[in-house]
């Protein structure tokens, strides 16, 4: 028997779900993943005047947010 193991990030996906819902217009969750360059941006743009936070809540909620390295979130 043998079993494949689909490869995840060390990063929750709760606790990027929660950051981004609480925190996301500081790109919390974006700084969270590893994603600095445009955790930066998120602030300096107050989360693309929520825009930018909205479209990220939906990708963490439906699994299509990625770490900086490409992994997925660990549900």
């Amino acid at each position: 028997m043998t079993t494949t193991a689909t490869q995840t990030g060390q990063k929750s996906w709760v606790v990027a779900l929660l950051l981004c819902f609480l925190l996301g217009m500081l790109g919390a969750h974006r700084f969270y993943t590893g994603k600095i360059g445009t955790g930066i941006l998120q602030i300096l743009t107050f989360g693309g005047l929520g825009l930018w936070v909205l479209i990220d809540l939906i990708m963490i909620l439906v699994g299509k947010f990625t770490t900086k390295d490409g992994q997925p979130l660990a549900r």
